[in-house]
């Protein structure tokens, strides 16, 4: 059985985003290195999602979060990348729409969520509706804590129907949002990605941050576990995620499913 990931937040217990090295490359110290290792990984995805989808007993959702420039939409194209699209469905949570605010919260999420055989994968998601709004002053406590709740038991429901939950957090520092915000500003094909908005809401950084630590506190849970993995270095934030991934799809013990004709006495002519 694998070791747990170091930086796996166990269930109920608190953490300071600030004591974690958005740095840290573990024992990886080169580039090349955890090039070589992210491509096995992708060989492995690759067979793993073929094996969920023929089998078709197991989803998994993969949630992807972290503030802006975190590298949400490179990282799902550096690990996925090659990953057949007809298992895969990719799901990016934005402003809500006047329909979706006449329902509750989770409404547009679960219908986004990876059926049997199904890999979803959320760029944002629920959780934004008790990180964005509380840091706006647009919830009150006990109204982020009932959001807690109500997150926590989607997520368990999903997880007693055969949806394996990963979550991670992409941990950068604010220094390094700086840079990446600003090389967008100076690249004349990236420069769109940016808004005034988004260089608005680095004035409430540290109300991010302890609003992402009451997060993993209350909602990272045996059956939907969080991750902050350390992403100011592309390279390994790949690596930490796709080992974990490959490592917790190999753990389902998925097998192709048993032909329900008698493949011997069948002849193509």
């Amino acid at each position: 059985m694998a070791k747990p990931s170091p930086y796996l937040v166990e269930p109920d217990t608190k953490i300071k985003l600030s004591d974690i090295d958005p740095d840290d490359t573990g024992n990886l110290k080169s580039k090349p290195r955890a090039e070589a290792i992210l491509e096995r990984h992708r060989k492995k995805l690759f067979e793993l999602q073929e094996l969920m989808y023929a089998e078709a007993k197991h989803a998994l959702l993969v949630v992807l979060q972290g503030l802006d420039a975190a590298g949400k939409d490179g990282t799902f194209r550096h690990i996925f990348t090659g990953v057949n699209p007809q298992g895969c469905q990719v799901t990016s949570f934005k402003k809500p729409t006047e329909e979706e605010l006449r329902h509750d919260f989770l409404w547009r999420v679960h219908r986004a969520t990876p059926g049997l055989g199904m890999i979803g994968i959320f760029n944002r998601s629920h959780y934004e509706d008790v990180l964005v709004v509380r840091v706006h002053g647009d919830l009150s406590k006990d109204q982020v804590e009932q959001r807690f709740e109500a997150i926590n038991s989607f997520e368990k429901n999903l997880a007693e129907k055969g949806t394996t939950i990963l979550k991670f957090y992409l941990h950068i520092s604010k220094d390094e949002q700086r840079k990446r915000l600003q090389e967008r500003l100076d690249h004349p094909q990236k420069y769109w990605k940016v808004s005034p908005e988004d260089l608005t809401e680095r004035q409430y950084w540290d109300d991010y941050m302890k609003a992402c630590e009451d997060v993993f506190r209350h909602c990272s849970t045996k059956y939907a576990p969080w991750y902050v993995v350390p992403a100011n270095k592309k390279w390994y934030r790949n690596v930490v995620i796709s080992q974990i991934l490959t490592e917790r799809m190999e753990g389902l013990k998925m097998a192709y499913p048993k032909s329900k004709f008698d493949i011997s006495k069948t002849k193509v002519e």
